[in-house]
C-alpha cells in the first residue's frame, strides 16, 4: 500500500524531528525541509499530499512559501496545516491584510496549530485531509 507523502517545512530541527518521528510511527512518508525555497522545490518533485508548514521561518518564510503554494496551479490543491508560535488570530489578521493588496486572495489554510502541537490532534488533522482529499 502506498504511503501518503507529507512535506514538513520547520526551520526548528526539534520540530522536524518530532513530527518526521511521529508521521513515520503513523504510517505515513514524511519529506522534510527547514525553508521555504526548499520546501516549494519538494513540494513541486515529490507532490505530497500534505503539506505542514511552519509560518516563522527566516529568509523565505512560511507565509511566503504559502502565497506561492496557493497560486501555483499544480500546487494550490495540497492541503496545507500552518503551525507556528503566532497565535491563529494574528496570523489570520496578517493573511487579511495581505490579501487586501492582491489581485488574487490567498484563502485560509486548511488547518492552523499553534506550536508545540499535541501529536494527537496534529495526527487527528493529517487523518481528517488525507481522508477529505482522497475523498
Amino acid at each position: 500500500m502506498k504511503k501518503n507523502k507529507i512535506l514538513v517545512v520547520d526551520d526548528e530541527l526539534d520540530m522536524r524531528i518530532f513530527i518526521s518521528t511521529l508521521l513515520e510511527t503513523s504510517g505515513y512518508e514524511p519529506i522534510m525541509t527547514s525553508n521555504g525555497k526548499d520546501g516549494i522545490r519538494q513540494a513541486r518533485t515529490r507532490l505530497p499530499d500534505i503539506i505542514i508548514l511552519d509560518v516563522m521561518m527566516p529568509g523565505e518564510g512560511g507565509v511566503q512559501m504559502y502565497r506561492q503554494l496557493k497560486t501555483d496551479a499544480i500546487l494550490k490543491n495540497i492541503p496545507v496545516i500552518m503551525l507556528s508560535a503566532v497565535a491563529e488570530k494574528t496570523f489570520s489578521h496578517y493573511l487579511k491584510m495581505l490579501n487586501v493588496r492582491l489581485e488574487n486572495p490567498v484563502p485560509d489554510p486548511e488547518a492552523y496549530m499553534e506550536k508545540p502541537p499535541e501529536a494527537d490532534e496534529l495526527l487527528k488533522i493529517t487523518e481528517s485531509l488525507i481522508r477529505r482529499k482522497s475523498g
